[in-house]
Formats: C-alpha cells, sequence, structure tokens
C-alpha cells in the first residue's frame, strides 16, 4: 500500500522547493531544488537560475535547466557562519546586474536553505528598489528565522545601492502594464556588459 501511496504523489503532487516564494513578479527565490520539486519549476517558466554556492551544480539539475532551456548564473559565495565571514560586495553587484534585467525573467535565486545568500540579494535588491530598512529586515528574517544572522543585517544595511546605480548607467527605467504599474530595469542595448554565464 505505501508503493501505490507514493504512485499517486508522485504523479499528481507539485512540490516546490524549500523555502520557496515569489520575491516580485517574474522573480523567485527557494533553497536548492531537488528532483522532486522540477515539476513544480517547470510551471514557473523560468529563463534562469541565480546560484549563490561555489559547489558544481549536480548533473541532475544541470540536466533539467538543459532540457527547459534554462540559463545558470552562478555567483560563489561562502555560506561560512562564523561572524568574520564577510559578503563580497563586487559578486552581490554582479548579480544584482543579471536579477534586475528583465531579460532573464523569470528568475529563480537560491543557494543552499534560501535564507541567508539569498536573502541578502533579495535584501540588497528591496535596498535598489526603495524600501525602508526595516521591512527589509523583517523579509530577510521571515525566512532566515531563527538562523537569522547579524552579519547578514549589517551587510544588507551598509550596502550602497548608489554604487551600483553608478555602475548601471546603461539603465534605463520603464513601466510595464502589469496592473499595479511597477517600475522595471532594463538594460540599454548599447554599452552592454555581458554577466557571467555558467555554460549547460
Amino acid at each position: 500500500m505505501g508503493l501505490i501511496l507514493k504512485e499517486d504523489a508522485d504523479d499528481g503532487a507539485l512540490m516546490p522547493p524549500v523555502n520557496f516564494s515569489m520575491v516580485e513578479d517574474g522573480i523567485f527565490r527557494s533553497g536548492f531544488p531537488q528532483p522532486c520539486n522540477f515539476r513544480f519549476l517547470q510551471t514557473l517558466n523560468l529563463r534562469s537560475i541565480i546560484y549563490l554556492c561555489f559547489e558544481p551544480y549536480p548533473e541532475e539539475n544541470m540536466e533539467f535547466l538543459r532540457s527547459n532551456n534554462i540559463k545558470l548564473f552562478q555567483f560563489g559565495i561562502e555560506g561560512k557562519t562564523e561572524s568574520s565571514a564577510s559578503i563580497p560586495v563586487e559578486t552581490i553587484m554582479e548579480a544584482l546586474k543579471v536579477l534586475i534585467d528583465v531579460r532573464n525573467h523569470p528568475v529563480l535565486i537560491h543557494c543552499k536553505r534560501g535564507k541567508h545568500r539569498t536573502g541578502c540579494l533579495v535584501g540588497c535588491l528591496r535596498k535598489l528598489q526603495n524600501w525602508c530598512l526595516s521591512s527589509v529586515f523583517e523579509e530577510y528574517q521571515r525566512f532566515a528565522g531563527v538562523k537569522s544572522r547579524v552579519t547578514d543585517l549589517m551587510f544588507i544595511e551598509r550596502f550602497n545601492v548608489s554604487c551600483l546605480r553608478q555602475c548601471l548607467y546603461s539603465i534605463i527605467y520603464q513601466y510595464q502594464g502589469y496592473g499595479s504599474k511597477k517600475m522595471r530595469l532594463l538594460y540599454r542595448e548599447e554599452n552592454l556588459q555581458k554577466p557571467r554565464i555558467t555554460s549547460v
């Protein structure tokens, strides 16, 4: 009977990755996707995945990306818990450039558990979107839970979004007709710097 129930679950259930959530239209976040999550991910029609770990992507996941024509952008960030471990500002900046380019949407951001590294990147995105700091921290802590790190919150607070705006002088603002008319960011075709892409 146990085998029958397992077959029913496999045939019908769509299981999102751990800590999955929508960040905003076309942007999602989660922990590391497992094979049991692939059918759910297919419903998102992803164009890209932003992966925030140093470890190589598993071959089974790479095959899923290839079969669904999904680009993998890998930005290695250490997952250390020590307070001395620093988050590389340059890496976050490069990941943000990929994240705000709507040509990469829909996009999924993930690390191992979808808490700290993913939370830092989303927190910096929120600062770029002019969220108040208390709301940025609340969102981070909602996903990190009891594992919330003071060093991550300090990094987000100190992150200078004006530096990113200066680096992205070729960005223009466009309004998309998605009901609430949210401001979106697009690269101009000219002066475009290609982001690093891990071949799939």
